[in-house]
């Protein structure tokens, strides 16, 4: 493969040492991608793994429950990448007001994307563009809230920001100087609206994910809004109805790889390599969301199945049931509220699902009890782990 000019590097002085900054050139790469032999085929693979997804989409009882559960995973995944400890099962408690005392700055981080996440897709549906605008935006509901709120939320970084490292002089990457991100940013924004290059929408947000982790716009937030673009791009252009595929569980688990593969780009132009991992990401997560979709779907249906059959209490504890697949965390006040039943209704309800291992209760009390629809959270904790 020729190797590719992908940018050039500009001497700075920052806190009075030389430092080289990488201005990367505008989208798309020349010479183009060469698509031939095993990157073509990963390509096809890719779209018919993404059309699955789709199809399922469709075919989920309640697409609505599935989504809410996916995006909060998504939030913890794309956190803890950036060192945040939160769990899923912090973050729906923290949803919770009757449930104080979670670990609050990791659990607001992630609360916060799961805004920006519904931020982004809400002005997409409406028909707002995808554009600089939109993007500072986003960041600035990511970091409305905690550590970050300090940093320039919704703004374009004024100073020089590194990768690695205690300063720039001695980091691992130092991404261009702030008076060229404007230009930068413009460039990349022309880039994802062009119509006349031939990019497939799938590749367009591969090569932009990069461009935008190699520009590194803002002080602070830049991992979680790239990784959010990726979504955003693939909704926005028709491949994916709804925001059910997301990469951060493949980056967390390969995430040595996916650092050298940025550097590979920047360093030789090697697009391609980076690609293939990109793509392969992309078909893991959507066969990845397909079989969790079908895993749930199931695990639904037979659970329905045991209540039907436990007699006169069926009918009440089939309604708490639904109210748990919604918030697979709930507190005894907003399952009576969410089901409109008495509180010995729910209690009678409650303690059917606990006898048939369906639901626990977390918190060992008396009163302000919580219950977990315990292997419904399982499923969704996959992969969550601590990294």
């Amino acid at each position: 493969m020729k190797r590719r000019k992908t940018g050039r590097y500009e001497v700075t002085t920052v806190g009075g040492e030389s430092v080289r900054a990488f201005v990367p050139v505008p989208l798309p790469p020349v010479p183009p991608l060469a698509f031939t032999g095993d990157l073509q085929r990963s390509l096809e693979d890719t779209v018919l793994a993404l059309g699955r997804l789709d199809g399922v989409s469709t075919l989920l009882p309640d697409k609505s429950l599935f989504l809410y559960a996916y995006v909060r995973k998504e939030a913890v995944l794309s956190s803890q990448i950036e060192g945040t400890q939160s769990s899923l099962s912090d973050l729906l408690l923290f949803e919770l007001d009757e449930a104080p005392g979670v670990p609050l700055d990791d659990v607001v981080e992630v609360s916060n994307y799961v805004a920006a996440l519904d931020h982004g897709l809400t002005r997409v549906r409406e028909g707002f563009p995808l554009s600089n605008r939109l993007i500072r935006e986003i960041h600035g509901v990511l970091l409305s809230r905690g550590r970050g709120s300090g940093k320039s939320p919704g703004e374009f970084r004024r100073s020089q920001n590194w990768i690695g490292g205690s300063r720039p002089g001695n980091a691992a990457f130092v991404p261009p100087p702030h008076t060229i991100v404007p230009e930068c940013m413009a460039a990349l924004e022309r880039f994802l609206h062009a119509t006349d290059d031939g990019l497939p929408a799938l590749v367009r947000a591969g090569l932009a994910h990069v461009q935008f982790e190699t520009i590194h716009p803002f002080l602070d937030g830049n991992g979680r809004v790239g990784r959010l673009m990726i979504t955003f791009l693939l909704c926005h252009a028709g491949v994916l109805r709804d925001p059910l595929l997301y990469l951060s569980l493949h980056f967390k688990q390969n995430r040595a790889t996916y650092y050298e593969l940025l550097d590979r780009v920047r360093r030789d132009g090697d697009w391609e390599a980076w690609l293939a991992f990109f793509l392969e990401g992309v078909k893991q997560a959507a066969a990845g969301a397909v079989a969790t979709a079908e895993r749930l779907s199931d695990m639904f249906r037979t659970d329905r199945s045991r209540i039907e059959e436990s007699g006169r209490r069926a009918g009440s504890a089939l309604r708490v049931h639904e109210v748990l697949k919604a918030r697979p965390i709930r507190s005894m006040p907003g399952i009576c509220d969410a089901t409109r039943l008495s509180f010995p209704a729910v209690s009678s309800a409650m303690e059917l699902l606990v006898e048939l291992g369906i639901a626990r209760e977390l918190t060992g009390k008396r009163r302000n009890r919580l219950f977990v629809y315990e292997r419904y959270l399982a499923v969704l904790n996959e992969g969550t782990e601590a990294p």
